[in-house]
């Protein structure tokens, strides 16, 4: 979890107890905007976590596709006796 994800959560969990500790008609607004809360900050999660995986496999696919030269001293220290 990011630290973004996890002051809206607390921010989201903190309406919750205050309006159940006030019992009013605070829980009709407090919980929906909580879990729009919760649901915005999970939403930006997952978008951070898509596009870091997609530079990563970005990031394979170059070096897939980079040649490596190999001089004769490389050569050697590879090859298993």
């Amino acid at each position: 979890m990011g630290p973004l994800t996890i002051v809206v959560s607390a921010f989201a969990l903190g309406l919750v107890a205050m309006s159940l500790a006030f019992m009013g008609g605070a829980v009709v607004v407090a919980l929906p905007l909580a879990f729009l809360a919760i649901g915005v900050a999970a939403l930006t999660d997952f978008n951070r976590r898509r596009k870091q995986a997609a530079s990563i496999h970005d990031h394979r696919e170059q070096a897939r596709s980079d040649k490596v030269e190999f001089t004769e001293r490389d050569r050697q220290t590879l090859v298993s006796e």
